[in-house]
Order: structure tokens, then sequence, then C-alpha cells
């Protein structure tokens, strides 16, 4: 009879511990609900019990620094807008540099902004690679019967009645899961992070190099306005002294050819006159200068470079954004396709924990700590994981092609774009040729002459324009070699 009363006790037990188990699970349901639904068709392959509290998102389709390749995390320090302040006459003096220097200054929302794109991507990798630690959760029960729970026999003898369930129960959990099997998912995820914040690296110092080109557009654009209107007012005193020359006294002879001529010249001076004002307005802006501040620019030293066709196309193989891009979405793809396949293995998990109730009175101890292992599998779903991997595995193939195509563009545009810096290249040492020779010739007559100063300016507007092109040319260059 003792031996009846032990296995009556037994049972109680376990059914006592099945009952808790049951509870928590139904409290925990609700919470652990959003975790178990993943967009896209791919259901995740974590066991209730040990999903994360955030979902990955899976989409196939998806997807440093100034000139130079610098990381966005440990840029320089730019030269402040403050720093740039006019001399005593009003007349700010200002380098190419200086002037790109200020420009990501002013403009620092955008290096900002792809601080932020690497930051979020990177924590969000962590995140998930955090997954393949315990999750240790805490819950607390506290439940009042409006009916006693009423009480049952012991089998005796003596038969007494026993009250197993209190009106009053509480319940404190202590757990900690450990996924098995879901490990291979989370290493997945962990890939599709990786590649998402290689993809927010390769992009981050692209709006910075705009500005900077920017600039660097703005700034030779007045250089070569201010030749322009120097050229053109040299031009309106050469007709002046063609006038002045004409009369016997000295004195301009008033006539309508005259009035023409120097209608004609004063014409010529309002258009470069006007493109002075706005681009020096627009480079102002850029720089966050006070408006109307005055601009003396120092033309930069000339642009020495050495690339080969070869060097170009290796490391646009290697560095190029687009490239970088392509091949992080295939790798993402692809880790999709096995993460969808994985949904044919069956999750397992291990828990442990410590509880302390008052819920079951006899059964089961006030404290008491425990061990498991979880482990379900979907036997049939009318064909949702095959039409999954079916999904997973198309759009893999889709971006394994779209990196082939990306490449075979990017070196296209390779050859197209060093052909470019190849022709500009010439122009631009020919025109700084012609400015040369002109400063020899025109040693041997009057600097202040104005047909002299007139076509002297105007080869100088020729040379910078030429020298924008170049700059321009290699520009693209260095953004299809990866170095932003």
């Amino acid at each position: 009879m003792e031996d009846r009363t032990c296995q009556n006790h037994a049972w109680w037990r376990i059914a006592g511990t099945l009952f808790i188990g049951l509870l928590f699970a139904c409290l925990s349901a609700p919470a652990q609900d959003d975790a178990n639904k993943v967009t896209d068709g791919v259901k995740s392959p974590l066991p209730v019990l040990a999903l994360p509290s955030t979902t990955y998102k899976f989409d196939a389709t998806f997807k440093t620094t100034s000139l130079q390749q610098v990381s966005v995390a440990d840029r320089g320090v730019v030269v402040p807008t403050a720093a740039l302040t006019p001399s005593h006459d009003g007349v700010l003096r200002l380098t190419l540099d200086e002037a790109q220097q200020a420009a990501a200054g002013a403009n620092n929302l955008l290096v900002r902004l792809g601080q932020l794109s690497v930051e979020a991507a990177k924590q969000h990798r962590l995140g998930v690679q955090a997954q393949y630690f315990p999750a240790l959760t805490s819950s607390y029960v506290g439940i009042h019967y409006n009916k006693h729970p009423g009480d049952v026999l012991s089998a005796g003898p003596p038969v007494v009645a026993v009250n197993i369930i209190s009106k009053d129960s509480n319940a404190v959990n202590l757990m900690a899961v450990q996924p098995i099997t879901p490990l291979f998912s989370i290493y997945q995820l962990a890939k599709i992070a990786r590649a998402d914040e290689n993809i927010a690296k390769a992009k981050a110092g692209m709006p910075v190099a705009e500005m900077a080109m920017k600039v660097e557009e703005n700034f030779f654009g007045l250089l070569v306005a201010q030749r322009e209107l120097a050229s053109a007012k040299a031009d309106s005193r050469k007709i002046q002294a063609k006038w002045l020359s004409a009369s016997n006294s000295g004195q301009p002879v008033v006539s309508t050819e005259q009035e023409t001529d120097m209608i004609s010249a004063e014409k010529a001076i309002i258009g470069p006159a006007s493109k002075v004002k706005e681009l020096t307005a627009s480079l102002d802006e850029m720089l966050g200068l006070p408006e109307g501040t005055r601009l003396e620019l120092v033309p930069p030293a000339p642009l020495v470079e050495d690339t080969s066709l070869k060097e170009v196309a290796d490391k646009a193989m290697a560095a190029n954004a687009d490239i970088v891009e392509a091949e992080q979405t295939a790798i993402k793809a692809h880790a999709g396709l096995t993460l969808t396949k994985l949904t044919y293995v069956p999750t397992v998990g291990v828990l442990g924990g410590y509880a302390f109730q008052n819920m079951i009175n006899l059964v089961l101890p006030r404290s008491f700590g425990y061990i498991g292992a979880s482990a379900s599998w979907t036997i049939f779903d009318f064909g949702k994981r095959e039409s999954g991997v079916k999904e997973a595995k198309a759009n893999a193939e889709a971006a394994s092609l779209g990196v082939t195509l990306t490449k075979a563009k990017v070196a296209s545009k390779v050859k197209s774009t060093y052909l470019e810096l190849d022709r500009s290249r010439q122009l631009y040492q020919l025109a700084s040729r012609m400015v040369s020779a002109s400063r020899v010739v025109d040693a041997s007559y009057s600097p202040e002459d104005p047909e002299v100063e007139s076509a002297r300016a105007r080869m100088e507007a020729d040379m910078f324009r030429a020298e924008l092109e170049y700059r321009q040319a290699y520009a693209k260059v260095k953004a299809l070699m990866g170095k932003q």
C-alpha cells in the first residue's frame, strides 16, 4: 500500500510539472508569436522557446571619404568653415583643398549619414551573432480562483482529503534556452547581415565624394569665368584705346561706330561678370560662407597621375562599389537559399531553469530546478517549403547572373572612362604648353597691353577648362577603382 501511495505521489508530481510547463508555454506564446513570423515565405527554423526577440527579414532582391580611400569612422578632421576668414580687404584667398575640406565640414550631415548606415548594419550583425548564445528569460504567474479548486482523496490508508491546487497560486520561473539545430540558420543570417554591412561600407563615402566633385567643378568653373571676364575687360580697354588714338585731340570722338563698339564691349563684359557672381554665390553656399564673400582662387598644382588600363581594370573588379554590392547581394541570396532548405531540418533545443511556486501543493516542492529538451518538425505543409526553396533558388541564380552582368558593365565602363582620361590628359598637357609658350612670347611685349592680356586670359581659361575635364575624368576612374 505504501508503494501504491508513493506511486500516486509520483504521478501527481509529473502531472504538476506538465501543468506548470503548459501554463508557462501558454503565457509565453503571445510574446513569441511575432518571432515565429518571417516574411517572404521563409519560415523561421528556431524553436518557439529559442526564438530571438527580433527576426531578420530576408530580401533576395536586396543588396571610403573624400577622393582618398579612408574609413568613415576614421576620417581625418576637416578644416572648419570658421577657419576660412577673409583678409583685411574683404577678399578670401582660397585653395581647392581648403574648399573641398570646408564643403565637407559645412555638409557634415552627408558624412554622418554614411556613418549611421554603417553603424546600423554593424549593430544588426552583432545582434544576429548574439543568437548563438543561450537566451535567459524570466516569468511570473499569479492566479486567483473565485472558487476553491477542491480536494482529492489520497489512496490511503488512511483515506484523507488533500488540497493540491491552491486558490491563490503564484509561480516564478527562470529559464535558459540554448538552440542546437537553429545554429545553422543563425550562421546563414549572420552571413546576410555581414553582407549588408559590407554594402553599407562600400556606399558610405559616395555622397562626400560627389560633394568634392561638385566643389571642384564649381572651383574651376569660377577660375574659367574670372579669366573670361579679364579677357572681356581687356578687349574693352583695347576698343577704348582704339578710339582715343583715332582722335587728334586725344579725346574720344563720339560717333555711331564708336558707340556701337562700346556697347558691344560692354555687352561682352555682362555675361562673364554675371557668371562670376553666380559661381561665387554657389561656392559660398557650398562652403557655408556669408553671402557676398569675395573669393580669390589659387589655382591648384597640376594633376600628376600615371594610371594604366590594367591597373584600373584590376582594382575595379576588386573594389568597385557596384561590383561589391552585386557580390554581396549574391551572398545574401545563396544564404537565403540555404536558410530556406533548413526548414526541412527538425528544430532542436535544450533548456534548463529554476522555479519557485505554490500553485501545486504536495506534488511539487516550492522550489526546484529542471532541465529538458524541445524538438519539433513539420511533417507536411502542403508544399510551402518546397515552393520557398524554389523561389530562393531562382533568386540565387538571378543574383549570380547579376554579378556577371555588373562585372561586364563595369569592365566596359572602365575602358571608355580610361580612354576619356587619356584624351583629357593630352588636351590638358597641350593647353599647359600653349600657356607656357605664350608667357615666353609675352616677355617681349608690354604686360599691360590689352591685346596681350586678353589673349593670355583666354588661353588660361582654355587651360583651366581642359584641367577640369582632366580632373573629372580622373575622379571617375578613381570611383571605378573604389577609391571614393
